[in-house]
């Protein structure tokens, strides 16, 4: 009889490797979209896009793109998870939500940056 190997993932580990997986597919989504906005702009009826809307659609993306970067680099690091003010741990919740977030609620709240 054998028996099975005891899995020593905890459940933060787990929670951790779905968000990076979150990230990375939304990292791909978003650079997807950059890259549509930009084949629109050089269309000559731009997709159907005022010049306005591309631009500021495109910058969407870049920002999100810039976002997901940033949290996948603070995963790496081991800071990910952790409020950029209050330095106290972000909540499983809000992580699941906003897997980019670099402040917890209360922080995020009174506006820092």
């Amino acid at each position: 009889m054998t028996i099975a190997p005891h899995r020593t993932a905890t459940p933060a580990a787990e929670s951790l490797e779905l968000l990076h997986t979150m990230l990375e597919e939304q990292f791909a989504l978003h650079t997807n979209r950059l890259t549509e906005l930009i084949v629109y702009g050089r269309l000559p009826g731009r997709g159907g896009y005022s010049p306005h809307s591309l631009d500021v659609l495109a910058a969407a993306a870049r920002q999100s793109i810039a976002d997901t970067a940033a949290a996948l680099r603070r995963m790496t690091e081991g800071t990910y998870g952790i409020c950029n003010n209050c330095r106290r741990p972000i909540p499983l919740g809000r992580l699941r939500v906003l897997p980019h977030t670099r402040y917890c609620t209360q922080c995020d709240a009174g506006g820092p940056e």
